[in-house]
């Protein structure tokens, strides 16, 4: 779900999104990145460190959570700033993956009352994944 609407009030959802992550999309996103730490892709390392099992990278995750806000804004406006604070883990199992849910809502209005602070919430099973993720936005 997405609004076209510029003139917004605090607590409107302006998008959604749900990601299916599986270990294919750690690995494609392990290459493009150059971020080849095997506790992305190797269980039994992992589980060596004590994880709860193969992560998501930290920035796919991020870079997932911005992009509604992104395609919401269109050429309307830009991304000013964006900052999170990484709470848990993505764990994406091997045989069902994992599913990132985000919710994009006004978080701030200008005094045109134009959003420009965007609130993430950002999910994976059922847990916050990201916390106090914000982004600014701006207008032409």
């Amino acid at each position: 779900m997405t609004t076209d609407t510029t003139t917004t009030e605090v607590g409107t959802v302006v998008a959604e999104r749900e990601v299916h992550l599986t270990r294919d999309s750690l690995v494609r996103y392990a290459g493009a990145s150059g971020d080849f730490n095997p506790i992305h892709y190797r269980d039994d390392v992992a589980a060596s460190v004590g994880l709860p099992g193969v992560l998501a990278h930290g920035m796919l995750t991020m870079g997932l959570a911005v992009q509604p806000v992104s395609e919401w804004l269109g050429d309307r406006g830009w991304i000013v700033s964006y900052g999170v604070r990484f709470t848990r883990p993505v764990v994406v199992d091997p045989e069902q993956g994992a599913t990132v849910g985000v919710v994009a809502k006004v978080g701030t209005v200008d005094d045109q009352g134009r959003p420009a602070r965007i609130d993430l919430t950002v999910t994976a099973a059922g847990q916050t994944v990201l916390g106090k993720a914000q982004v600014t936005v701006a207008f032409h």
